[in-house]
């Protein structure tokens, strides 16, 4: 399928994890990306590499989305290299895993700005762009919200970053609801738990094989399980669906239990 040909993908946090996966996803279906990272250019320029060699066009833009100024830049050389921009996806995160009652609030600021706030950013930015876009006879576009589980379970220590992840649901259908006239579609993909350089940061390998065992899948998901829904919400396959949340967690969330 080439169901992104002649679009423009815009991701933030895409050099490595999910938000690679995405792009490489969308990249394989005939989009051009925009490959958002903070401090992590190795990983950006090596995922620009892995789209150019599928034959699409990268753009590697360095900003923290937590920085309005940051996120209008971001989106000015988008639209500056490629004219327009008719994927959105708000995918940067940021966790520092702490119990609340000892959690530093500078560490708390940090997370939501990324994660909550950086969302509100991108989001706005992608839908004032879109009816920009609109105006000049363009079709609407698709913007995505990478969410997650967390925003509905209360996992210890993730006290801040599970309220960003709920408030970016919520503000997703908010969205939706006010861009129902231009026909823009806002979606959330909330995953599980994901085998990502992120996630090891806090988790070891015998952690993860250990909890890829007791996992309904019998496995983590990975980036591409995660880029393969983000193909289907961002296309126009997807053209009815709006204000959804899709959970890709292998039955994470149906398996647990009590005790």
């Amino acid at each position: 399928m080439n169901r992104y040909t002649d679009k423009v993908a815009l991701i933030t946090g895409a050099s490595s994890g999910i938000g690679r996966g995405i792009g490489e996803a969308l990249a394989a279906e005939g989009a051009d990306v925009v490959i958002n990272h903070l401090r992590d250019g190795k990983n950006a320029e090596d995922t620009a590499a892995a789209i150019r060699a599928m034959g699409r066009q990268a753009l590697v833009h360095e900003a923290d989305v937590a920085q309005r100024e940051a996120v209008a830049g971001l989106f000015a050389a988008a639209v500056a290299a490629f004219g327009h921009v008719d994927v959105v996806v708000a995918n940067a995160a940021f966790s520092i895993r702490e119990l609340t009652v000892y959690a530093e609030w500078e560490n708390v600021e940090a997370v939501v700005g990324v994660a909550q706030f950086g969302v509100y950013h991108t989001c706005q930015m992608a839908a004032q762009q879109m009816i920009r876009q609109q105006q000049a006879g363009r079709p609407g576009g698709k913007i995505l919200v990478t969410g997650s589980i967390l925003g509905q379970i209360p996992f210890p220590t993730s006290g801040a970053y599970n309220m960003a992840k709920a408030a970016v649901n919520h503000f997703a259908r908010t969205l939706a609801a006010e861009l129902l006239p231009h026909r823009i579609n806002v979606n959330v993909i909330n995953p599980g738990w994901i085998d990502t350089p992120g996630e090891r940061r806090y988790s070891t390998e015998e952690d993860i094989a250990s909890g890829a065992a007791k996992m309904p899948w019998g496995r983590l998901g990975t980036p591409a399980d995660i880029g393969k829904a983000a193909a289907f919400l961002c296309s126009d396959d997807a053209d009815y669906i709006t204000g959804t949340a899709l959970t890709v967690d292998g039955g994470y969330l149906l398996g647990m239990k009590l005790g």
